[in-house]
């Protein structure tokens, strides 16, 4: 049974990794899907091969999550196609992880203006597309939020205040029948991380690892099925949780 069926959906940063994996999930279980990107028309294309192959609809769309000129014409484009708004999710991010000593002011708000003020960007345009019927936001955030580690310092803070946003929308939005909650992912296989666990870094992978009782990382799929039951009808008493999917690491 497709859960999903004749509801739609934008993922920002959906042209790799977790976002790709949500886009998928979500077309497989019906939605049509705006698949949006930043920069690689050619990854997002890939992912609307593999939609379209299945059977799925979806579209790709560039804009630049931290630029309300790009975010506006995203959701203007959506309207375009579609028509209506039922489900937003949140992915598209940024992260540099480093000492204390190495972080910039630009970096910071780099971090900040994705990870955080693109998400409220993108809210503020989904409100003018929701139909009476509400919708459901989805905020991608990460396990380092409640249980931050050394030299992720701006990236834990900008997934905190991601996790609080969500929160308070949930109670700001719940009148209009807009859920709001986050997801939590622990260490997830995606090319994106295996580039950055090199070094230092990778000595981190393996501790993660090791602490993960499901003993394995985590893949973009696994996060995908919960974006499908959050974006469904069986969730519809769920608001304002975060909710980690990190195979128990805590």
């Amino acid at each position: 049974m497709k859960t999903l069926q004749s509801k739609v959906a934008i993922v920002t940063g959906a042209s790799r990794g977790i976002g790709a994996g949500i886009a998928r999930s979500l077309a497989a279980a019906g939605a049509s899907v705006v698949v949006n990107y930043a920069s690689s028309r050619a990854a997002a294309d890939s992912v609307l091969r593999d939609i379209i192959g299945a059977g799925g609809r979806a579209i790709a769309v560039q804009a630049d999550m931290s630029k309300s000129i790009d975010v506006h014409r995203l959701f203007a484009e959506t309207k375009a196609v579609y028509g209506r708004l039922d489900v937003l999710v949140n992915n598209a991010g940024v992260y540099h992880f480093g000492s204390i000593e190495s972080i910039t002011e630009a970096g910071f708000h780099q971090d900040f203006d994705l990870n955080v003020l693109g998400p409220i960007l993108a809210t503020q345009e989904a409100l003018g597309l929701f139909t009476d019927h509400g919708g459901s936001i989805i905020n991608i955030s990460s396990k380092v939020s409640a249980n931050p580690l050394p030299q992720t310092l701006v990236y834990s803070a900008t997934k905190a205040a991601l996790d609080v946003a969500t929160k308070v929308l949930a109670k700001e939005l719940g009148a209009k029948n807009i859920r709001v909650n986050s997801i939590l992912p622990g260490a997830t296989d995606t090319p994106g991380n295996a580039a950055g666990l090199e070094g230092e870094m990778g000595k981190m992978g393996k501790m993660m690892l090791t602490a993960t009782p499901l003993g394995r990382f985590g893949r973009a799929e696994d996060i995908g099925k919960v974006a499908v039951f959050l974006s469904s009808p069986e969730s519809v008493w769920i608001t304002g949780e975060t909710i980690r999917v990190s195979g128990g690491l805590a």
